[in-house]
């Protein structure tokens, strides 16, 4: 009897993938998520990568806005990446210079997640972040839908409790370095 293979669908809060893995792109390391995917889910099928994120504001940096929505298109073209659009709030600082947050990333990530176990779209969920606030809806998803669901994490962003209360844990940062060494 053929043993079916285990499904994958991978969610990645692109804020913290970005700020976690400026550091390395700084030191030379070369970095790209599709790698990095595929070594995530060896071999398993993958069925989906979901990227959230948002749009910059042109305004702020017409160079950066550019570069990124460029990598979006990049990713969007990617057989089973789905980039996922979040809203995005400019906030003024004190100082007259602004900040920017990203709104709904969490929620769409934790719903998409909560949707493909209760749909029964995946075996396992690797979820790439480092926020603990997805906690709650990795239990349910554990429990009620007898899921697997793995961390892929960055140290220095990284929550403790999110990689304890998943079935596994992969330091990204490990793996980067480890991919980078193959190429050479």
């Amino acid at each position: 009897m053929d043993k079916k293979k285990e499904r994958v669908v991978i969610f990645v809060d692109g804020r913290n993938f970005y700020h976690s893995t400026k550091k390395f792109k700084e030191e030379g390391f070369k970095i790209k998520l599709q790698d990095i995917v595929y070594e995530l889910v060896g071999n398993r099928e993958l069925i989906t990568v979901y990227y959230y994120n948002a749009l910059l504001d042109e305004k702020q940096n017409q160079e950066t806005y550019k570069m990124h929505n460029e990598f979006l298109d990049i990713l969007g073209k990617i057989p089973k990446f789905k980039v996922i659009l979040c809203d995005v709030r400019k906030m003024e600082n004190e100082d007259g210079s602004f900040s920017y947050e990203v709104k709904g990333d969490d929620i769409y990530l934790a719903h998409d997640l909560l949707i493909g176990a209760f749909d029964n779209l995946y075996d396992t969920a690797i979820i790439i972040s480092g926020d603990a606030d997805f906690i709650p809806v990795i239990n349910t998803v554990r429990n009620r839908f007898k899921k697997k669901v793995g961390n892929g994490f960055f140290r220095r962003t990284s929550s403790y409790k999110l990689r304890q209360s998943c079935d596994f844990s992969v330091n990204l940062g490990k793996m980067i370095r480890k991919l980078n060494e193959r190429q050479k």
